[in-house]
């Protein structure tokens, strides 16, 4: 579970263990994470973005296996078509199977998934050992963050700790698709 993580990616993930806002990079944008199972740390991220609670979040995850206690319930077919997608910047709303709570799924029947191509942040997630909470550094009407002072400079001490890297080559963020429907949710 992470031991082979750079060292500062490893104090991250004991962060979020212990209920603490990350912030780490992302194929498009800086984000901030936290561990999706911590109410107390799902707030702090939404207050932090002061952003709505009835919007949802997107859990990210390094492989479609950590993703797995939310997925159940979904035929074979559905998780094919998730993970010829995967690792990639494409988001699933997937139908709520009761795992997570209404925090991140925003009170809705469905949940954002996704499996991050990001080297930095598929490597938080191994290190944390599975899916973790992932939503644009910003407060809600700002920029997204696309550099780390950007981050600092919106955050400061209320983010736990910074992860190194930069963020990747994209200029948008995820995709969004739902899966019942197939309809583009967000364009990528």
């Amino acid at each position: 579970m992470g031991r082979f993580a750079h060292p500062r990616i490893r104090v991250a993930a004991h962060a979020m263990r212990r209920g603490g806002v990350v912030a780490y990079p992302t194929e498009a944008v800086w984000g901030l994470g936290c561990d999706p199972d911590n109410a107390r740390a799902v707030e702090q991220v939404l207050a932090l973005k002061q952003r709505d609670p009835d919007k949802g979040l997107i859990l990210v995850a390094a492989e479609l296996a950590m993703l797995e206690p939310y997925l159940r319930g979904l035929n074979r077919r559905a998780r094919a078509r998730m993970a010829a997608t995967w690792p990639g910047p494409v988001t699933w709303l997937v139908p709520d199977n009761g795992r997570a709570s209404a925090l991140v799924t925003g009170g809705r029947g469905t949940l954002a998934l996704r499996v991050t191509a990001h080297p930095v942040a598929a490597a938080l997630s191994h290190a944390f050992g599975g899916a973790m909470v992932s939503t644009s550094a910003n407060p809600q009407s700002l920029p997204p963050a696309t550099r780390l002072r950007e981050v600092k400079a919106y955050f400061g001490t209320g983010v736990h700790h910074y992860t190194p890297g930069r963020v990747g080559l994209r200029r948008r963020p995820s995709e969004i698709r739902d899966l019942r429907t197939g309809a583009v949710v967000r364009p990528g």
